[in-house]
């Protein structure tokens, strides 16, 4: 896949993922696709040599792997690349229906850092997860996307905010209830998503119990500058790295055994099921290698590649960054590094990094985050510390972290997809 093709199909991608739930399912649709098997965590599973396989937990995180033909993981080790599927946003409450002044709103919920001021005036549509009961009283659940935009967050006139430019500071509770419509009576949210079910092919639906439904921008991804070298879109932290893992993963076709993971809840601290602090990625390669002997064998030959977005540097606040660290976008994939474990990153990994770019002809760039300001962190050391595996962390610069619409280089992208897919092929590191 070249350049074009790999940024239009990233594109596709973003634009199909506005939530977590959604962005499995296109890795799902692509793993299988690729040949990779869906396995059910409460089967019991039978691996054979060579086979690809994949499992998803809460609908919202993935793992996908390949063994090797030869021999067994506890020769080679597994090559992972570790990512996350959830995005700073607003986040419908359980009881969010206002109704003011003939508007129709609903309260949200903060997930995440999220850079709030961003999201006013904003094109903004509703999906999620839907759990149900059906004719027949029992469980269901589906996903829904309204796609067309339902609501707007608008920002208060300077002539009645003449501070804004200013001193204006947000209060999530009162200015962040977006706005869908005027109707004389309050509207129920549930009524409201099972005519959407209906709508959308979902049949025998008796009550809808509860959801799990996120604001979205419908503005779609799009390449801008002189030479279309930058690509704006929500989401790019962190499904640019999903669907970077997943372009190499599928491509690679690796001998020894590799793995891909993307789990959900990293921008709310990962402490989940289905998060990387939680069990999802060892209860998985307890399975995979049962002997504990065995499985540390394993893993003290693994390496863990985990990618989430880095700062780029940005020209108009370049005092906010380190002198010798401020990574440029289209300069090549960043490597991620703290003193104080922040990032999982050290020498031994940063140089395997630095190997498998050179032999792609791809520059390397560093990251850490000045002295006098804190660092944030990713999954990366979440991962390394559960089940003791070498990591390191990187990712592509990128402007505008935790906005509502982030931009990063249509180069970098790329180049860490063939890096990754090198690793993936690697045996010896």
């Amino acid at each position: 896949m070249d350049q074009h093709r790999f940024n239009q199909g990233l594109a596709a991608f973003l634009t199909a993922s506005p939530t977590p739930f959604h962005a499995v399912e296109q890795m799902a649709a692509g793993l299988s696709q690729a040949g990779f098997e869906r396995l059910a965590e409460a089967d019991t599973w039978s691996l054979r040599p060579g086979g690809r396989y994949f499992i998803t937990r809460n609908d919202s995180s993935i793992i996908a792997w390949t063994l090797p033909v030869e021999g067994s993981p506890a020769e080679g080790g597994f090559r992972m690349v570790g990512a996350h599927t959830d995005s700073p946003c607003l986040k419908v409450k359980p009881q969010p229906e206002l109704h003011r002044h003939g508007y129709v709103q609903l309260g949200v919920e903060v997930y995440g850092g999220v850079l709030l001021n961003p999201w006013f005036d904003r094109d903004l549509s509703l999906a999620g997860r839907v759990s149900y009961l059906d004719q027949r009283g029992r469980l269901a659940h589906r996903l829904v996307n309204f796609s067309q935009p339902v609501a707007i967050i608008p920002s208060l006139a300077i002539h009645l905010d003449r501070q804004a430019n200013t001193s204006r500071s947000i209060n999530a509770q009162t200015y962040l209830p977006p706005i869908l419509g005027q109707t004389e009576e309050k509207p129920e949210l549930k009524s409201l998503l099972q005519r959407r079910l209906e709508a959308d092919g979902a049949a025998e639906i008796a009550q809808v119990l509860d959801y799990e439904l996120f604001f979205y921008p419908t503005q779609a991804p799009e390449f801008i500058g002189l030479e279309q070298e930058f690509i704006a879109s929500a989401r790019l932290d962190n499904l640019l790295s999903c669907f970077i893992g997943l372009q190499a993963l599928t491509e690679a076709e690796p001998e020894q055994a590799a793995l891909l993971v993307a789990n959900d809840h990293e921008e709310v601290g990962s402490t989940s099921a289905a998060g990387a602090r939680g069990p999802m990625l060892r209860q998985m390669l307890e399975r995979v290698v049962p002997e504990p002997q065995q499985r540390g064998r394993a893993l003290s030959r693994s390496v863990l590649i985990s990618a989430d977005n880095a700062h780029g540097l940005h020209p108009n606040f370049s005092d906010r960054y380190d002198d010798n660290h401020g990574p440029l976008l289209n300069h090549g994939p960043v490597i991620k590094l703290n003193a104080n474990q922040h990032y999982a990153s050290n020498s031994e990994t940063s140089a395997i990094f630095r190997k498998l770019a050179a032999e792609e002809d791809s520059p390397v760039q560093a990251f850490v985050v000045r002295s006098d300001m804190a660092c944030g962190s990713t999954i990366g050391p979440l991962t390394a510390a559960e089940i003791g595996v070498r990591t390191i962390d990187v990712g592509v610069p990128q402007w505008a972290m935790h906005s509502i619409r982030e931009v990063a280089g249509t180069r970098d992208a790329f180049k860490l997809s063939r890096i990754l897919r090198r690793f993936f092929r690697t045996a010896a590191l």
